[in-house]
């Protein structure tokens, strides 16, 4: 297996110091946000075709780096086929007298940032889902290694966060070794993930709001708070109180609550005000615990997706990383379409994978008493934080994989839902029976609808929206306009 240190000896004078060094390509904000379509790249590391992909910050001491240093474990863009997916594993080491472990995942996501700063390259995603895709024109431009990729990093670390006196990259690339350091990677995850549940929403004055994708999503900014983590999964409400401690003009802030005007539904008078302001108007309010009612928007970076089954009046999970169709017959990738760019799409949440551990998960919407369908990976993950009484009454693709399978499956295990549907049926006799006893014996009813296109050639279309109707005739009339 190759490996290829190198020092950037030009980035090892003091924060205050240090001066940009010569780059192929341009670097800075004004490349955040830049899309690298497939027609345009030259090859792309992680994303849904790489198997293993993972980015880690970790804080060290300062007698454990040697500072500037950049190392490459596998092969280098130089000697990776063109148009081809690979796997990808960053590791940022950082040290100061002044660094706390806590900062760790408050540098881990401005990778997010800084490499997207990088003209030519576009990242998305974070922890084990990383993409990032690199254009043919800044390959050509020069940018042919990952040592570039590793100056970058180190000079914008450096320069941002000036507590940090040392900083050093490696990147793998070879197969084996990315895979073995994920399993490190995961334990760190879950020991920070954890230390986020011990608190309540109850318990604490302030959220904290992230705008960290609006380059991607103008109108998107995550609500943080100790119930809800970040839809990306790697900022939880202590990292986003740690990230605008330490930067307080960065993309994490102090949202006050303000009134709580529905604590199920997470709906606060605070949370609208700044999501009103941060948005520019687009969106006038957020229920943060609701997948129907005024729901949280998403960027593009979100783990996982909760998606609303009508056939079955149920909530499916899907992660990103599962590559099958789920059992309503969509794909991720189809579903994310309709729940990302910073919209309120009712019937589809981005979500962490960490927000399926919450006490707050869907609350408003019958919490996991709705969810009827996951993939069996991400079912086991979250296991120990599934009720026990319906933990084995959710489908899997090994129990169900479409509609017709997983009615049988939610039957014959009696899952809530079932109850639901018998409630709702008796609802709806009983509102057609109130129906019916007011409708007298040959009179004639007039039902409007409220949309009704009539074209003025080849006949007419009427959309009915969210109605049911019952009647033993319907008589449709053009009307006529009044004569003079």
């Amino acid at each position: 297996m190759a490996k290829k240190i190198c020092d950037a000896h030009e980035l090892r004078s003091l924060s205050s110091n240090i001066q940009k060094p010569e780059f192929p390509v341009e670097i800075g904000e004004m490349y955040e946000g830049e899309r690298v379509r497939k027609p345009q790249m030259y090859l792309e590391f992680g994303g849904m075709k790489a198997d293993t992909k993972w980015e880690l910050v970790r804080t060290r001491k300062e007698e454990e780096l040697t500072d500037a240093r950049i190392i490459i474990n596998g092969p280098d863009i130089l000697e990776l086929k063109e148009g081809g997916s690979y796997p990808i594993g960053i590791l940022v080491e950082v040290a100061g007298d002044k660094v706390e472990n806590d900062i760790a995942g408050v540098l881990e996501r401005r990778l997010h940032y800084f490499l997207n700063y990088i003209q030519g390259v576009m990242h998305v995603n974070q922890r084990y889902d990383v993409w990032i895709r690199l254009s043919t024109d800044s390959y050509k431009k020069g940018l042919n290694s990952l040592e570039w990729f590793g100056k970058a990093l180190i000079w914008l670390y450096k320069t941002s966060f000036p507590i940090l006196k040392k900083v050093q990259v490696t990147f793998y690339t070879d197969t084996l070794q990315v895979s073995e350091n994920l399993n490190a990677a995961m334990k760190i995850w879950t020991e920070r993930d954890e230390r986020a549940r011990s608190l309540m929403d109850e318990d604490v004055e302030d959220f904290y709001g992230c705008i960290m994708c609006q380059s991607f999503a103008p109108s998107h900014m995550c609500v943080i708070t100790p119930n809800r983590t970040g839809s990306c999964g790697s900022i939880s409400w202590f990292d986003a109180r740690a990230a605008s401690n330490i930067d307080p003009t960065g993309p994490n802030f102090a949202i006050p609550k303000g009134k709580a005007m529905d604590i199920e539904k997470g709906d606060y008078e605070g949370v609208n005000k700044i999501v009103q302001e941060k948005s520019l108007g687009s969106i006038k309010a957020v229920s943060i615990y609701s997948m129907f009612e005024n729901p949280h928007t998403s960027c593009g970076c979100f783990e996982g997706i909760a998606f609303y089954i009508p056939e079955l009046d149920g909530v499916g999970i899907v992660n990103r990383d599962y590559r099958e169709v789920t059992a309503n017959g969509l794909t991720f990738s189809a579903m994310a379409a309709n729940t990302s760019g910073g919209i309120q799409s009712p019937g589809f949440n981005g979500i962490a994978i960490e927000y399926l551990r919450s006490p707050r998960l869907l609350r408003p919407d019958g919490g996991w008493k709705r969810v009827i369908w996951m993939p069996s990976e991400i079912k086991e993950r979250v296991k120990d934080s599934i009720p026990t009484d319906v933990v084995d009454k959710i489908a899997t693709e090994a129990d169900a994989k479409n509609l017709a399978d997983l009615k049988e499956f939610l039957i014959k295990k009696a899952h809530p839902i079932v109850e639901r549907w018998s409630e709702k049926k008796d609802e709806e006799s009983d509102s057609l029976q109130s129906v019916q006893e007011s409708i007298q014996p040959g009179s004639e009813t007039i039902i409007q609808t409220p949309m009704l296109q009539l074209p003025s050639s080849g006949g007419f279309k009427i959309i009915l929206k969210n109605a049911k109707i019952t009647a033993e005739k319907i008589i449709i009339k053009r009307l006529e306009k009044d004569k003079a």
